[in-house]
């Protein structure tokens, strides 16, 4: 009954939402268009519900080639790879609204882990990897709220490889973070997640969630 009623709120809130925004959308579009390298949309294979792969959509921030570029798919604060209108759509979360389209697919839900590329997905421990999409994935999710800084935090490390670092200490740590949601997932939640989105998007500093979400894995870095 939960998975039902989600479908349907994701598939009529995803809809009521591209209509709305489709005059904002729209000039994005045309500037994206005139500017860096012409592209409007990114397309990228991700891994979804049940381990099987899509196609995200996002608004173009970065260079065609950036995966064969710099750190691959791992950014970096300045990377050079992030075009000067990218900088602000991804400052904002603006680039990922185009994945409204994917909800309304169903390839994703509104909340749930994030799907990531699947060189990325190998980097969870075994344990995480076999579990963490059991559940659709999402625009949004108790994972993203925390990594708000994710790019922040791998900027600040020193000689250690980024790759090495994201799986010797990130992916363990968001793991954690995607199976308390899953053992946890309610319409409450979903919402006080939805909240918690919107609010460290206004304060990216922000630490309420911790408030929030008194039983969250602790993180220690």
């Amino acid at each position: 009954m939960y998975k039902l009623a989600k479908r349907s709120l994701d598939f009529i809130v995803s809809l009521i939402a591209i209509f709305l925004l489709l005059p904002f959308l729209l000039p994005i579009c045309i500037v994206l268009r005139c500017t860096a390298e012409g592209e409007i949309f990114y397309l990228q294979e991700r891994m979804g519900f049940k381990n099987h792969k899509f196609k995200i959509f996002k608004f173009a921030t970065m260079l065609k080639d950036s995966l064969s570029l710099g750190t691959g798919s791992i950014t970096l604060t300045g990377d050079f790879r992030i075009t000067r209108i990218g900088k602000y759509l991804r400052s904002t979360k603006i680039n990922e609204l185009p994945q409204l389209y994917n909800i309304l697919k169903g390839d994703i839900s509104i909340v749930g882990p994030r799907p990531v590329l699947e060189q990325d997905w190998l980097l969870y421990p075994d344990t995480i990897r076999d579990k963490i999409y059991d559940v659709k994935p999402g625009l949004t999710g108790i994972g993203s709220i925390i990594f708000r800084d994710e790019e922040s935090i791998i900027s600040k490390i020193n000689d250690e490889d980024p790759h090495i670092y994201f799986k010797r200490v990130i992916a363990p740590f968001k793991g954690k973070l995607e199976m308390w949601y899953q053992e946890h997932r309610s319409f409450l939640l979903d919402f006080k997640l939805i909240l918690m989105t919107a609010w460290v998007i206004l304060v990216p500093t922000t630490k309420l969630y911790e408030n929030w979400f008194k039983d969250l894995p602790k993180r220690n870095f």
